[in-house]
């Protein structure tokens, strides 16, 4: 394994390990999730992953920066809701933070389920190989 390949493993492990634990507490996680979704998406990019995928862990990462930003942004001014004189429908700035959340979750879920599914075929084949047999269809 190239070590461009290793990098891309740990930085997707160890942003995936953020973006959970940040999950415990979403609000004082929120730059633990926000580090760890810039660290998949750095991973995905050095990994050579497809465009696609590329493309996904952007969008995600800009998400979770501007939900993020947002709920910062607010907590500045004084909240919302309440006695603080702003409307909670200001709180429509931060749904992109969970959005971005939940699509980097499900797509590490995909990740790992085609990881998966990829490895026991690899391994299928491998085995008929060395068993003398043909290929398996």
């Amino acid at each position: 394994m190239n070590p461009r390949s290793l990098w891309s493993r740990v930085l997707v492990i160890i942003g995936s390990i953020a973006m959970l634990v940040g999950a415990l507490d979403p609000l004082e996680g929120s730059l633990a999730i926000l580090i760890g979704s810039g660290l998949v998406a750095l991973g995905t990019f050095l990994g050579q992953a497809s465009r696609r995928m590329l493309v996904c862990w952007i969008l995600i990462f800009s998400l979770i920066t501007i939900g993020v930003g947002a709920m910062f942004a607010l907590s500045a001014v004084g909240g919302i809701g309440g006695t603080s004189g702003h409307s909670m429908w200001w709180g429509v700035l931060v749904l992109p933070y969970p959005v971005g959340w939940v699509m980097g979750i499900v797509s590490l879920l995909v990740r790992l389920v085609r990881n998966i599914r990829h490895h026991n075929v690899a391994a299928h084949r491998l085995l008929a190989v060395s068993r003398g047999e043909e290929e398996i269809e």
